[in-house]
């Protein structure tokens, strides 16, 4: 479904991914791991058009994304779940959702998106008059992936879903993640809980300042002692 050939994005003078190869099947959830300014950021934004491509390619089911612009992006149904979550804050929760679905000229098939949403997060449902900057991080972060839904992608692009968020959410951001997955919406998932991500993704890439160095199925990287080194604090991983 995506497949990124010999990607390079430089900010400026500083190329910040160096040749990047990746490709994720439809159905599947493939996870991208690394530090701090390994490019994860870098590489989701370049699939949405929000930064410029120095050279490479980015196909998704076989037609480029790199020479469109971000709207273009969207409306082939590729959407992107932003880190740091930027919601509108002064709109309601319903406002943001309905913002999500813009592309979208079907009432009927935006209607029956937004119980599904609802259905997922029904603390939305409850909040859906209230004003999005009233919400708690993990509302927020619900809101964030559910406006991103709106638009019936069929490639969403989550990053740092589990930032700042208490371990119990995190447990029911990633559960409803999986729903996302198993009802037919292919996922790539940028997230610094390696082992969370891991355990929940099909196949894992692993990137250092712009560079592939990992990448296999999940199981096998959780088990790795580089990445339990690296990433998962030196331990065998539990349950």
């Amino acid at each position: 479904m995506l497949e990124l050939i010999d990607l390079k994005v430089s900010y400026g003078p500083v190329e910040a991914l160096h040749g990047l190869n990746l490709t994720v099947a439809e159905g599947e959830l493939v996870t991208i791991l690394g530090s701090n300014g390994a490019g994860k950021t870098t590489t989701l934004m370049a699939v949405s058009g929000l930064v410029p491509v120095r050279s490479g390619e980015i196909r998704f089911e076989g037609r480029r994304l790199d020479t469109l612009r971000s709207h273009q992006v969207v409306a082939l149904g590729v959407t992107q779940a932003p880190e740091g979550r930027r919601i509108f804050g002064p709109l309601t929760v319903s406002e943001n959702l309905a913002l999500g679905a813009f592309s979208r000229r079907d009432r009927p098939a935006a209607a029956k998106r937004l119980r599904w949403v609802y259905d997922l997060f029904p603390r939305l449902f409850e909040r859906q008059d209230q004003m999005a900057g009233t919400l708690s991080g993990g509302e927020q972060q619900m809101l964030a992936i559910g406006r991103a839904l709106m638009s019936e992608p069929r490639l969403l692009l989550l990053d740092e879903p589990s930032l700042g968020l208490a371990p119990l959410l995190v447990r029911s951001i990633f559960q409803t993640i999986r729903a996302i997955n198993q009802a037919g919406v292919t996922i790539v998932l940028v997230e610094q809980n390696a082992r969370a991500a891991l355990k929940l993704a099909d196949r894992g890439y692993v990137l250092e300042v712009g560079r592939l160095v990992m990448a296999g199925p999940a199981a096998d990287l959780l088990h790795d002692p580089r990445i339990q080194t690296a990433y998962l604090g030196g331990g065998p991983p539990a349950g």
